[in-house]
This record gives C-alpha cells, sequence and structure tokens, in this order.
C-alpha cells in the first residue's frame, strides 16, 4: 500500500509541475488583469481545456486515476502540452498505481548482455559502443568505449554508472564539457525509468543515494522532468586526447528489456575523429607502463585537431 501511494504521489507532483510551467496565454486562454495566486494553471482552467469537470481533475490530480479512459488521457496530455515522452510517463504511472495486487519492491535478477549484443560492439572499432540500461548502468562497452569512458569505469562500485558518475565523481565537471544538460538528460532518463517500473529496488536504492549526497540530483528530481533521448551530442574532454564533439544514436534491444545500445559516431575529417583514431591505437595496444605516454598523448591529439583545448 505505501508503494502505490508513492506513485500517486508521483502522479500528483508529475501533473503539478506540468500545469505551473503553462501560462494561461500559452495555453491560449484570456488572461485578465491582477496576480495570480497560482504559478501556471489553475485546476479548473486545465479542466476546460481537457474537456473534463475541475472535480474529475482535481481527483486525477491527487492520483484517484482509477478507470481513467484513452479520451481523459489524450485531453490532459493536450491541455498540459505533454510531449510524447511525458505522456507515457503519466501512462507508465497510472499503469502501475492501477493494478489490483499490492506490489512490493523487488531486487530484479542479474542482467546480461548477449553474446551476440557484444560481438556487434567488439565489431565497430571506431566508434564508441556500450549497452546501457534503465537505471544508466554500463552493461558492456567496447575497447573504444572504454577507453573514452575511463573515468567512469574508474568506479570500485561495478557496474559503472553515469549518473553516479556525473553527481558523485569531482572529476565529471571537468569530463563533461556541458555538464548541466548531461546532469538534467541523466536525472530525466532516470525520472522515466522509475515511471516505467516504480517498484525497481536497485533504482530506488540509487535514487535515494544520489537525493542523500547530491543537492544538484535533489533539485533535478523534484522538477519531475522526463524526455527521451536517443539521438544528440556529447561533448566531453578526454584527459589525454582532449576536447570530443561526437554525435550519437540510441536504440533499444527488443529482445533485452530495459537495455540500450549506444554508439558514439564522430563525423570523418573532424578534429574528433582524429582523436578518436589515437585513443583506438592506444586502447588495441597493452600498457607498457611508459611515463611518458600521457603528455605526448595530449600533444599528438592536439597537433591533429590544430589548437589547444579549450576551457569550455
Amino acid at each position: 500500500m505505501a508503494e502505490k501511494q508513492q506513485v500517486r504521489a508521483d502522479i500528483r507532483e508529475f501533473l503539478t509541475t506540468r500545469r505551473a510551467r503553462i501560462t494561461p496565454e500559452q495555453a491560449g486562454l484570456r488572461a485578465y488583469g491582477g496576480s495570480r495566486r497560482v504559478k501556471g494553471l489553475r485546476r479548473e482552467e486545465v479542466a476546460t481545456l481537457a474537456g473534463i469537470s475541475s472535480e474529475y481533475y482535481t481527483r486525477l490530480e491527487r492520483g484517484n486515476v482509477k478507470g481513467v479512459s484513452e479520451s481523459v488521457l489524450n485531453g490532459i496530455a493536450h491541455a498540459l502540452q505533454l510531449t510524447d515522452a511525458e505522456r507515457t510517463h503519466l501512462v507508465d504511472l497510472i499503469r502501475a498505481v492501477s493494478g489490483s495486487r499490492p506490489v512490493q519492491r523487488r531486487r530484479p535478477p542479474q542482467v546480461r548482455v548477449r553474446p551476440t549484443v557484444q560481438r556487434i560492439l567488439d565489431s565497430l572499432t571506431m566508434a564508441p559502443g556500450f549497452v546501457v540500461d534503465g537505471r544508466l548502468n554500463i552493461l558492456a562497452a567496447n575497447e573504444l568505449g572504454r577507453a573514452l569512458y575511463a573515468p567512469i569505469f574508474d568506479d570500485p562500485i561495478q557496474p559503472p554508472n553515469h549518473a553516479r558518475f556525473l553527481f558523485l565523481d569531482r572529476r565529471a565537471g571537468d569530463f563533461w564539457r556541458d555538464w548541466t544538460q548531461a546532469a538534467d538528460d541523466a536525472v530525466a532518463l532516470l525520472r522515466a525509468a522509475v515511471g516505467r517500473d516504480p517498484y525497481d529496488r536497485q533504482l530506488s536504492d540509487l535514487i535515494g543515494e544520489l537525493s542523500t549526497r547530491s543537492d544538484d540530483f535533489r533539485v533535478r528530481w523534484a522538477t519531475h522532468d522526463v524526455r527521451a533521448h536517443l539521438t544528440g551530442l556529447k561533448r566531453i574532454h578526454h584527459p589525454e586526447v582532449g576536447n570530443l564533439e561526437l554525435p550519437f544514436e540510441s536504440t533499444p534491444l527488443p529482445a533485452d528489456t530495459g537495455q540500450h545500445l549506444v554508439i558514439y559516431s564522430p563525423e570523418p575529417g573532424s578534429p574528433s575523429y582524429a582523436a578518436l583514431r589515437i585513443l583506438a591505437s592506444w586502447a588495441a595496444k597493452p600498457n607498457e607502463g611508459d611515463p611518458a605516454r600521457e603528455p605526448s598523448a595530449r600533444q599528438e591529439a592536439e597537433e591533429r585537431s590544430g589548437s589547444r583545448s579549450d576551457p569550455a
């Protein structure tokens, strides 16, 4: 029962934060003079836009969502201008709280990456590749991926975790050149994962750890932002080869629930491509412990890119 109460609280906070971000003007409503006590839309304004009664919407926002219809969901999604990812998140929360049987937090079985998937990763010699789960654990990587994410793989807690590195490792601010965006994206992905499975014990433990130890995480978690993150650009400062700009694609693995294949693919001929070629050549060789290796590595990468690393 306590678990479902938490999901109801998540529904209430999600809907509240969504309507707080929309002004009457953005919703196409006439704004009258005078101050408004409510930030964003009022409940009755959302109800009007969704085509339902104010009393019904108030019940929904309080987490009483049993039996809510598809048409009502569509109306709310339209009124609150939800993205596809946000609508999916709301549906996930409603599904979780509408089950007839009580659900206890559970520890999922150990997740393994199939050998076929690992062979696909290993075949990519000039593209860093990873398999990541909904908790942002890195479950597998190819050789170049490990070299690229060397600071993340340094974590003694295994498997390495993107969110733990971002919020609990001091090196993250240097490694991620756009740390704020990376942090926002990580929290939004974790929030979506909680919606898909609110009773995942390992995920709950991770959220609890990050909330306790990081103010930056706790503030972001309270926003209830969710988004899909299937393509984009990562801006990294690698400790050996300097600044990198790496377009990426992320795709779910249909046969492996919760796992995504993530591949970075720099533009051929770009400074980032040249730097990855250097990193790939080092990754393919055993480390012989040469103390001069790191300084010469930086120098070679800078010469290939044509400039020193910028401070961004």
